[in-house]
């Protein structure tokens, strides 16, 4: 009979072997490698009785930890694959995504846990808060691909990839003013009003621009440090040293939680002030290709994890009304906010449909459930709230990996259709709206 630690050896050995070769297998077939890693741990966890129990209710603290650990990784990793420089007109469609979309999908799945689950409103708006966020983990396979070192690709990523990488970097952060919303009402309740001047001075305002400054300072001295110092032994960026995006990820968000600002909005920030700093240096391929191959093993380790707890029973508290309101969450209310957020833009209706869709729901969401679960006070709710959370997750894991790779891989050709109609063989325009 083999041993648990040497079942779990072997399995690490195939999984990180998997991570590695799954994407390019998988790259133009209905199948992702999240559903592949969440069916995985579902089989093994399943068959496996002598294995550890992967239950996020019974060890909320690593739960947290480790959630949180893949997230910022991956903001980093999103941040530093930008090529577009931030701007008002540039970014035009993340600005309508954050300020638009994400509110209209809180508010939208808050009504739905109010009046098709009878959840509180604490509870209703801790699970909206959470899962309105696209993620910048699961949605790696809908975003921009590496840094260009070229200065005529500088700023030429599609629109649908742009779009959804820059909203996913950003609203992380701000989705947890409303977290903190959501907690401030389980321990205080609505009706007095007592929590909303401390709320809005502190988790709005200056949480964000916290966030913001100390985001922007940090990536502005590493990339000092990265290009311009004088000591060549500490210039980085002449010795290709990857790993130390894992320092300025760790850097960012530990300098930034330590004064009370979001750190998920400085790690973001830093990344792409760094991106912004010698925009053609090859060094960016190489930070970025450290954090996205250490972003794949993390999210491994969690979605086998995750598909564990499916199997112990994580989602046997699930019934029709979760269901429906999970389908009406990924089809209806995200596709139908990011519409809205995105009309009168400059996105083709092939874009603004892609964009509205692909919100897809993923480690961020555990983490902040499990952050606010540990802060606030939801009661005898913990249960449900995780099988909601969770069933939402692994529906979107399901519908946006299945849909992604043929989708993606055919708005791509007719965006090369168009640029070749438009501009001959002498360039293309991979921007261009469809």
């Amino acid at each position: 009979m083999f041993e648990s630690p040497s079942i779990l050896y072997a399995a690490a050995g195939v999984a990180v072997f998997a991570a590695a070769v799954l994407p390019r297998l998988l790259s133009r077939a209905p199948l992702s490698m999240p559903m592949v890693f969440l069916a995985t741990g579902a089989l093994a966890f399943g068959l496996l009785g002598n294995l550890p129990d992967p239950d996020p209710v019974a060890y909320p603290d690593f739960t947290l930890r480790l959630t949180e650990v893949c997230v910022i990784i991956s903001l980093m990793g999103a941040g530093l694959a930008l090529d577009r420089p931030m701007g008002w007109r540039r970014w035009a469609t993340t600005w309508r995504m954050l300020g638009v979309a994400m509110p209209l999908c809180i508010l939208g799945l808050t009504l739905l846990g109010l009046g098709l689950l009878g959840l509180g409103l604490a509870a209703a708006l801790l699970v909206a808060s959470a899962l309105a966020p696209t993620d910048p983990v699961l949605a790696s396979e809908v975003q921009v691909g590496e840094p260009a070192d070229e200065e005529d690709k500088i700023g030429q990523e599609d629109e649908i990839r742009f779009g959804l990488t820059s909203e996913a970097g950003l609203n992380d952060g701000l989705a947890f003013p409303f977290v903190y919303l959501a907690i401030a009402i389980s321990l205080v309740g609505a009706a007095s009003g007592a929590w909303f001047p401390e709320w809005f001075a502190v988790d709005v305002l200056w949480r964000i621009g916290i966030g913001v400054l100390t985001g922007l300072g940090t990536g502005k001295l590493l990339a000092a440090v990265f290009f311009s110092s004088r000591p060549e032994a500490i210039r980085l960026a002449e010795h290709s040293e990857g790993f130390v995006a894992l320092a300025a990820t760790f850097l960012a968000y530990g300098a930034t939680e330590m004064i009370e600002g979001y750190g998920f909005i400085a790690v973001f920030i830093c990344a792409v002030t760094i991106r912004a700093a010698e925009h053609t240096h090859g060094y960016h391929r190489v930070l970025h290709s450290y954090v996205e191959q250490l972003e794949r093993l993390m999210t491994v380790i969690i979605l086998v994890l995750l598909g564990g707890a499916i199997a112990r029973g994580l989602l046997s508290g699930v019934g029709w009304p979760e269901v429906v309101v999970a389908l009406a969450f990924l089809l209806v209310v995200r596709p139908l906010a990011g519409w809205i957020g995105l009309m009168g833009g400059k996105t083709g209706m092939r874009e603004r449909i892609a964009i509205a869709f692909f919100g897809i729901r993923g480690i961020g969401s555990l983490y902040y459930l499990a952050y606010a679960l540990d802060t606030g006070d939801f009661g005898d709710q913990t249960d449900d709230l995780w099988a909601l959370v969770g069933l939402i997750v692994v529906m979107s894991i399901v519908l946006h990996g299945a849909t992604t790779a043929p989708v993606m891989n055919r708005l791509d050709r007719l965006r090369q259709r168009e640029a070749l109609r438009r501009f001959g063989d002498e360039g293309q325009a991979p921007n261009t709206a469809i």
